[in-house]
């Protein structure tokens, strides 16, 4: 789905980074469940998930548990999985190499940069940037 835009309300954009920086030194992640609506991703939850990784300093893993529990709520409420975060406490604001060689999902993947405050989405494993749109509310 390329070209296909992703709009993420305000509320759920900080309580995105709110988890990010809960933890700056490691890489945090969660999931986001949303619909599609023709061409647009619109996000209407987040989940933060625990990260299992051996090194999250490094690299996430989301704890498979709660990401199928996380898939279930999202399928009780009507909802798709529409993309999933994770942060790079050091930047960059891209995909690592790691993020690409294990992605296995077909929705945009969001990395929030601590170190320079961005936000970015890309579907992997390309490294497609996808246009993200914050908006000022539910959509």
């Amino acid at each position: 789905m390329p070209g296909v835009p992703l709009h993420l309300p305000a509320a759920l954009h900080a309580a995105l980074w709110q988890h990010a920086r809960s933890d700056p030194h490691h890489e945090v992640v969660g999931a986001l469940g949303g619909v599609l609506h023709g061409e647009t991703w619109f996000v209407h939850t987040l989940y933060p998930l625990p990260n299992i990784a051996p090194d999250p300093t490094r690299e996430y893993l989301a704890d498979p548990t709660y990401l199928l529990r996380a898939l279930k709520a999202m399928r009780a409420e009507s909802l798709d999985l529409v993309g999933l975060y994770h942060s790079h406490p050091r930047g960059p604001d891209r995909p690592s190499r790691t993020d690409t060689q294990l992605a296995a999902y077909d929705v945009p993947y969001l990395i929030a940069d601590l170190r320079s405050g961005t936000l970015r989405a890309y579907l992997l494993p390309e490294a497609q940037e996808v246009a993200l749109h914050v908006t000022d509310g539910p959509e």
